[in-house]
This record gives structure tokens, sequence and C-alpha cells, in this order.
């Protein structure tokens, strides 16, 4: 893009030098968090000149803008932020976390079909083989302070293994193993029951490494046979049926909220 003098574009738009104070963010993640869509969504239609910004076309995704006064359209119609949703499902086994699949699986979204979905995003994953508790939410700020690894908030699952567990193992899980040059560790790990050949554990983390359960027994040759998230910090899955959504309680949300450290 060519530029002009003082962090300009040709098109007068002032580029990337936020202003202190306020809440400033990007237009495209302006538009995400107001729900109204994704980021990539926001640069295509900035890009057609789609979006206004206090009733001027705005052409350069890189504008920043202050989200608690900035007034912004599509298409001629004022972007409000949305209502916030915040939603549960009991994830069944076989659904992948993603709104399409190249591959033409089912998704998690298909669970969604009849609630309004269009601008609702997991929190996190679970790949699909595992099961049980997946947040959905349109408050994007609130997904990432649950994601971010400095909150450490905690996710617990109950694990379903090939061989009688024992004490020796839930504190190899505790130590940590290296697989794949990450060091991975359970926050704790605890044995639940038995059956003839088989055992489930309970382990708990408090950071969010891809396939991370799978990785460690993997490293310690045990093999995981059903994998289910029964809590998310202090919200428990509880007995919400296979493939049910349910909306969460206000107390529910302050509680994750507290958990991250948020208002």
């Amino acid at each position: 893009m060519k530029q002009g003098r003082k962090g300009r574009n040709i098109s007068g738009n002032k580029t990337s030098e936020p202003a202190p104070g306020g809440k400033r963010v990007t237009l495209p993640r302006a538009l995400s968090k107001l729900g109204f869509c994704s980021r990539t969504q926001a640069e295509e239609m900035i890009a057609a000149g789609r979006v206004t910004l206090s009733g001027r076309v705005v052409t350069v995704p890189a504008t920043w803008v202050d989200l608690s006064n900035a007034a912004i359209a599509v298409d001629g119609k004022m972007v409000v932020a949305e209502q916030p949703v915040y939603l549960m499902l009991n994830k069944p086994r076989g659904l992948v976390t993603t709104r399409h699949d190249p591959e033409g699986r089912p998704t998690v979204f298909d669970c969604l079909k009849n609630i309004d979905h269009a601008h609702l995003s997991p929190v996190g994953r679970l790949d699909k083989a595992s099961e049980g508790l997946l947040l959905f939410t349109n408050d994007t700020e609130f997904a990432q302070a649950l994601l971010d690894p400095e909150t450490h908030v905690s996710k617990t699952y109950h694990v379903q293994i090939d061989r009688i567990a024992d004490q020796d193992l839930m504190e190899a899980l505790m130590r940590g193993v290296r697989q794949d040059d990450d060091f991975l560790r359970a926050k704790s790990a605890r044995m639940l029951r038995e059956g003839g050949r088989n055992s489930w554990v309970e382990i708990e983390l408090d950071e969010g490494r891809n396939r991370q359960i799978r990785r460690m027994l993997e490293a310690l040759d045990v093999a995981c046979l059903r994998l289910m998230r029964v809590a998310i910090g202090n919200l428990p899955l509880g007995d919400l049926e296979k493939g049910a959504v349910r909306t969460l309680t206000e107390g529910e949300v302050d509680g994750l909220r507290r958990l991250c450290g948020m208002k």
C-alpha cells in the first residue's frame, strides 16, 4: 500500500498508529469483537469499500478505532454489539470442532442447528475422538481470557486407558514427559475406577497443548481408549445429555470471568 506522510495512505485513512487511551483495536478486530463477522470477512468487506467509520468509507484494514465510541456501519447499516451468548455443548465423539470441514465430516455446529450460531465460535477445541464439555460464545474477550495460558484456567478430563492404573503412572503424568520437543505435564492425576483390563483416571490440565493427554499417555506407552472433558475451571459438564446444548447461567459466566481475572 502506497503511504503518504504521517502514517496515512493515499485514501487518507489512518493506518497503524493508535492513540493512547480508550479501547483501541483495528477495524477488522472491532467488527469481530462486536460479533458482526470474522476478522477475515471484515478485511474483505473493508477492501470492497462496504465499511464506513463515522460516515466515511474506510478501505484500509489497519485503521485503528476506539470501540468505546466508534460509529461503524456496513452497507449503510450501523453495527452494534450483539447481546453476548454463552453456551455449553456435551460434544459427542466423531464430530470435528470447526464450522466447515473440507472432508465433509460432521461438525460440532450440527448440534447447534436450532440455534442462531452465525457469530458463535467454540472456545478451544476437542479433537474428533474426544467428547464432553465444549463452550461457544460470541464474546471474543471472554474466549481469549479462558484460552490465555497466563490465566491457567484448569480443564478436567476423565480418561479410559488400556491397563490398570497405578500410582506410578499418576506420578509420571504429574512429573511430566517430553514429547515432540514439548514438555507436557498434568496439574493433577488420580485413579477413578478399574475394570478387568482397563481403568479410568482423572487428569487435570492448566495448559492447552494440542492433544496433550493423548501425547502424554503415548510417551508412557499407554493407549487412550476414551477421553471426556468433564469441567472447565469451576464449571462442570453435569448431567447434560450427549449432543445437547444449554445456555450458561449468569452465575456460571461470572464464575469463569473471576477465574480469568476479568471484571
